[in-house]
């Protein structure tokens, strides 16, 4: 839990919307990700595995045009 710490606080420092998947409650994201947990995407963008950096975290929401994510791009992408 202490990237999904990290990654809310930058979040909310920045005033940028957050959405957060437990990878263990759909059997697909379970089979992708269990090996990689933490998984950050940032517009819909690959950010990295396994921990976050937050200044490459920072640089990544700084830039970017939001895109929310729909519920079926995970699976339908990854």
């Amino acid at each position: 839990m202490e990237a999904e710490s990290l990654v809310r606080g930058t979040c909310e420092e920045l005033g940028v919307g957050l959405r957060v998947l437990d990878v263990d409650t759909d059997e697909r994201l379970r089979a992708k990700y269990t090996d990689h947990v933490p998984v950050t995407f940032v517009d819909r963008e690959l950010l990295g595995y396994w921990f976050v950096d937050d200044g490459a975290l920072r640089s990544a929401l700084a830039s970017g045009h939001p895109r929310p994510i729909p519920d079926d791009w995970v699976l339908a992408h990854h």
